[in-house]
């Protein structure tokens, strides 16, 4: 009886170990990631997407990551672009775990055990940090004309980013961007005046066109009425240069009749083909007078139709070009504002102090040297005057004495020596008073 019942004991417990090794087979749905953690062989944790894995009791558990996907709305507000314009960029990232072996363990690391909300607040941080990031390397053009650009470099710098979490992104979707200064609508209406100048370019062509068309009519019609002003002249000729060789033939018929006439006749004749000569030149003259109206009809055809297309042409390129000018002036307006709020009122506050210090400055040294120059002026007028004064005595005695000498300047030369002789005799005196000498003859 004993036998039995420790085989029956044994196979329980066999039973029982079988149940529980089977309890811990884990398999993993395809929507999450197993992760089994404890020892795991020198690995921090073992990530299995699909299958399952043998969970050891004691020494190992387990715990699911969810692979759904989550829905992120990231409505960034005054970032800030590469032109220093700030723009609103409403966002919607879809992100999720990924299933890529390194990122697997990432996530296993990074956010085993968090919320999707505790996940979305962490995603969204970083979201929002490579979006302006993205916002501050572009311009406003190329993030909102290339968005397949904008698009690509936030995927690229996101999806990096997240990856460092184990996160991965799967679509981003990008609404209406607008920004403080209506740069983007001026933008907006210069793509639309640039249409509807293409438009007015297409229609003035067409016109052109018809002006062509009817201006080729015009000349047709011109080239008709002058070949048939010219038929006429040539058929007038004709019958006038018939009828005058049937009055030079019915002349030179009286005139065989008329043996005395007979000189009479060969003069009219010679009159009556000079006629016809002259009536022949006349026609021709009329058929290159008509050419000539003809080809000036087609040149003043042809200057209107060109001038048409220019005066066309020019126009279009106006219009594009005043377009493109408001959009600049606009865009420069915007710089030239800021820059002026940054750099130039501080500049001009800075400039008008200098300016107001360096101008009283100036003032003083200008009274200071008008002071000085007034006292200087003042000095050698009185001394200018002086000497005028008696060079002008001087002059007036020298006049004099030449009057006296009877206007012979030797003699008045002679007359101011001896004037002078005594200043000369005391000046010699002077310079060889201290010689030693018998006596002096002069």
């Amino acid at each position: 009886m004993q036998p039995i019942i420790i085989i029956v004991v044994a196979a329980f417990v066999i039973f029982i170990t079988f149940i529980t090794l089977i309890s811990r087979y884990k398999r993993c749905p395809s929507d999450k990631i197993l992760v089994v953690y404890g020892k795991t062989g020198g690995t921090s944790a073992k990530c299995i997407h699909g299958g399952g894995a043998f969970v050891w009791p004691v020494i190992q558990d387990y715990a699911y990551l969810d692979l759904k996907p989550l829905s992120i709305e990231a409505n960034l507000t005054n970032a800030l672009s590469r032109q220093n314009i700030r723009v609103d960029v409403p966002c919607r990232f879809t992100i999720a775990i990924s299933t890529d072996i390194e990122s697997m363990n990432t996530a296993a690391e990074r956010l085993l055990g968090l919320t999707h909300e505790a996940i979305q607040e962490l995603a969204k941080d970083i979201l929002f940090g490579q979006l302006r990031l993205v916002i501050a390397t572009m311009t406003i053009e190329e993030i909102n004309s290339d968005r397949d650009k904008f698009l690509e470099n936030i995927s690229k710098n996101v999806d990096s980013e997240l990856k460092k979490i184990g996160l991965k992104l799967i679509n981003v979707n990008v609404t209406d961007i607008k920004d403080e200064s209506g740069y983007i609508a001026a933008l907006g209406k210069e793509a639309a005046a640039k249409a509807i100048n293409e438009a007015k370019i297409s229609v003035a062509e067409q016109e052109k066109i018809g002006e062509t068309g009817k201006a080729l009519a015009d000349r047709e019609k011109d080239t008709q009425i002058a070949e048939t002003h010219r038929d006429r002249d040539v058929k007038i000729a004709i019958t006038q240069k018939d009828r005058e060789i049937s009055i030079a033939s019915a002349a030179k018929d009286e005139a065989i009749g008329r043996a005395e006439a007979e000189r009479d006749t060969r003069v009219k004749t010679s009159e009556a083909n000079a006629i016809a000569i002259r009536g022949e030149n006349e026609a021709k003259i009329a058929i290159a007078n008509s050419d000539a109206l003809r080809r000036e009809k087609e040149a003043e055809s042809n200057r209107i139709a060109i001038t048409a297309e220019k005066v066309q042409q020019a126009k279009a390129m106006e219009e594009a070009y005043q377009a493109e000018q408001k959009a600049e002036l606009a865009r420069s307006e915007r710089e030239r504002s800021t820059q002026i709020a940054n750099i130039v009122i501080p500049a001009e506050i800075a400039k008008q102090r200098a300016i107001i210090e360096a101008q009283a400055e100036a003032e003083r040294i200008r009274e200071n040297a008008k002071g000085e120059a007034d006292a200087i002026f003042a000095k050698m007028e009185a001394e200018a005057k002086g000497l005028y004064e008696i060079l002008t005595k001087q002059a007036e005695g020298y006049k004099e004495v030449v009057a006296a000498a009877g206007g012979d300047p030797t003699k008045a030369f002679q007359l101011l020596l001896i004037e002078k002789l005594p200043e000369l005799v005391k000046t010699q005196v002077e310079a060889v008073k201290n010689i030693k000498i018998d006596k002096i003859t002069v």
